[in-house]
């Protein structure tokens, strides 16, 4: 191929966010000079768009999002990391001769030894309006993250799931909780929503989508449609918790690694290991339970590991 580079990378990371830049310093201090394609949109993830973290270790008054990315991606580059604002838009990982090539966006293709897949996955949005512009101000996918800003708030879930199960119940000890389904029945577990059920401080709103988010600056009321009348009503809300699933940013992947019926990643017990050797994944494009960023981190180490233990064996 005309446009394949003749440069071999030790170690290429697609997507950035906690696990890629963790991984990125691990392998940097190894002294195997990672190189990260952060993608054209978002360098950083999702962290980029949240404004204040308050359960990362070591910032007890809580640090800005965006600001932690920017430090851990001055770490990375201390330790010799180089970053690259292109997104891979194809990859073949089974050649014969053992690399790993990446085709950009603008068509050149990057052979590497290792990969590192750390492009996370993206939240299911209702589609309604009002969503997006408040986003941040009462619309939230992370119970586990906003749950505490929401103290003797009105409260709403808006999922069937595990995950909207668990975000109520969570949710419950901050304030009263409202899930809205659109049916009556749920995918959840039968136990879960039993203990849902049992849950004083959890009430049920079904037969009923969330059809807009209004408010002036923050989130006020919602408006929701019964399924089976037809029939709108308003409801004042503090807080909507989105909770219908995600995303894994797996597509460029073409199939040639395996993955859950979600669609994430999987890897070999407790490692990073995907089913293709040399290549690892990290953070929440192998993670549908966690979906934190200190857990994002922390896989993001073991990848650089496993990625470092591979090539040592290459070069030994």
């Amino acid at each position: 191929m005309s446009n394949e580079s003749q440069n071999v990378q030790n170690a290429v990371i697609i997507g950035s966010g906690p696990a890629g830049y963790t991984a990125a310093i691990y392998l940097g201090r190894a002294g195997y000079k990672p190189v990260m394609y952060t993608g054209a949109l978002e360098p950083g993830g999702a962290l980029m768009n949240t404004t204040l973290v308050e359960n990362f270790p070591g910032f007890p008054e809580g640090v800005d999002g965006p600001v932690l990315m920017e430090n851990m991606k001055k770490q990375a580059e201390k330790f010799g990391a180089t970053f690259v604002t292109q997104d891979v838009a194809s990859v073949d990982l089974t050649r014969e001769d053992g690399l790993k090539a990446l085709t950009l966006d603008d068509d050149t293709v990057v052979l590497t030894k290792t990969v590192i897949v750390s492009t996370g996955s993206s939240y299911r949005h209702l589609g309604v309006p009002g969503e997006e512009e408040l986003g941040g101000l009462g619309v939230s996918y992370c119970a586990t993250c906003d749950g505490f800003f929401f103290r003797n708030k009105r409260v709403f879930v808006v999922g069937g799931g595990d995950s909207a199960f668990t975000d109520a119940l969570f949710l419950t000890r901050f304030a009263e909780v409202t899930l809205i389904h659109r049916r009556e029945g749920f995918r959840a577990s039968q136990v879960m929503v039993e203990q849902a059920k049992q849950n004083p401080k959890l009430h049920f709103m079904l037969n009923s989508v969330v059809t807009k988010v209004n408010g002036n600056g923050k989130v006020e009321s919602l408006t929701v449609k019964n399924t089976q009348t037809g029939e709108e009503q308003e409801v004042g809300a503090d807080g909507v918790f989105v909770a219908i699933g995600s995303n894994p940013a797996t597509g460029f992947l073409g199939g040639q690694l395996a993955t859950d019926d979600a669609g994430y990643i999987v890897t070999e017990g407790g490692s990073s290991r995907t089913s293709v050797k040399g290549v690892f994944a990290a953070g929440d494009v192998a993670d549908p339970v966690y979906r934190q960023a200190i857990s994002a981190a922390g896989m993001g180490c073991r990848a650089a590991l496993d990625a470092q233990e591979y090539l040592d064996n290459l070069n030994a």
